[in-house]
């Protein structure tokens, strides 16, 4: 396998001599030129405010066809469920090739990023491949100004690297956007912590907080996906910790936020034990010069039927 699939080069607009001297040794700085233009896109936000989705839409795995939940039977529901929030940026995990190319073809409007790579799994079907966690924008209301994505493991410059026990290969990919209307930048990054190892979701949000510091402590970021953990797990509060806010909490407060795993039963679901689930595990975080002003979980279906085994969540912020 060979990491030169991702070409090393990518714009840092940022340009200090520590972030080069970071992302030399991190190797995290992969150029992902992949898609044609399309049509442009209309935005619903105000001038003042960008509306992001969150989205575990879980991959496409044979055995959920048998359930009726298969990829084929929900796509055009997932993609409508997250076109209805009138999103100007949606941040994607669990996505393989065939979901991938199926939401491109849903979303002429927005521009993908963060999907096409090296394929360097040893297993064809599944979760593997890597399932991926690709990151839309509005080509409207934005340029994009950089982008590059890293290896959440002790080698992050190698594609497919695992450390820490980490049951799967995990990683993030980035955008740097420009707002064409008010010039203003922002970075928006969308992650997937592993589901097993709770030494690994730490070491692997250590790692993504140490880059993100990297950036002045008042440039607008945003940090989104299915973080495996609840806000009571000791990443959240390794977010906390960093400066990051979470923008359900911000705005709605931290009692009684409700649960995002549902398995494909909404409101029906109950765990196990028959007790109610417990709380989010899918957030849309928040650093520097940005102010959430709506968030919500976004709990759509039609007929009884769900886009995802999680509910999505969005978040309207404003850069202050």
């Amino acid at each position: 396998m060979s990491s030169s699939l991702y070409s090393p080069a990518s714009k840092h607009a940022t340009g200090s001599l520590d972030r080069r001297t970071f992302l030399k040794g991190l190797g995290a700085a992969t150029a992902l030129p992949w898609l044609a233009p399309r049509a442009a896109a209309v935005s619903v936000a105000t001038p003042a405010t960008h509306n992001i989705v969150t989205a575990n839409i879980r991959v496409a795995l044979p055995e959920d066809e048998a359930t009726g939940n298969g990829w084929k039977g929900r796509r055009e529901l997932c993609a409508d469920v997250i076109l209805r929030q009138k999103p100007d940026i949606i941040c994607l995990q669990e996505v393989l090739r065939e979901q991938a190319s199926d939401l491109q073809a849903s979303w002429p409007d927005h521009a993908m990023l963060g999907f096409a790579g090296p394929e360097m799994d040893a297993h064809a079907t599944g979760y593997h491949g890597i399932a991926k966690n690709p990151i839309f924008y509005s080509r409207a209301r934005y340029e994009l100004t950089a982008a590059g994505g890293f290896w959440l493991s002790e080698t992050p410059h190698l594609p497919g690297s695992l450390s820490w026990g980490t049951a799967r290969a995990r990683h993030v990919n980035w955008v740097r956007l420009k707002a064409r209307d008010s010039g203003r930048e922002m970075r928006v990054l969308s992650t997937h912590l592993d589901h097993q190892s709770q030494p690994a979701r730490e070491k692997q949000m250590a790692l993504i907080l140490a880059e993100a510091a990297l950036y002045p402590a008042d440039f607008p970021q945003l940090l989104a996906g299915d973080l495996n953990a609840r806000v009571d797990n000791p990443v959240c509060k390794l977010v906390a910790q960093a400066g990051w806010t979470d923008s359900y909490a911000e705005v709605r407060g931290a009692a009684g936020d409700g649960f995002t795993v549902h398995g494909f039963k909404g409101p029906a679901y109950e765990r196990p034990d028959g007790r109610l689930p417990a709380g989010r595990i899918d957030f849309i975080f928040s650093r520097g010069a940005v102010q959430p002003t709506a968030a919500e979980i976004i709990r759509d279906g039609r007929d009884g039927r769900y886009p995802s085994d999680h509910y999505f969540v969005s978040a309207q912020i404003a850069l202050t």
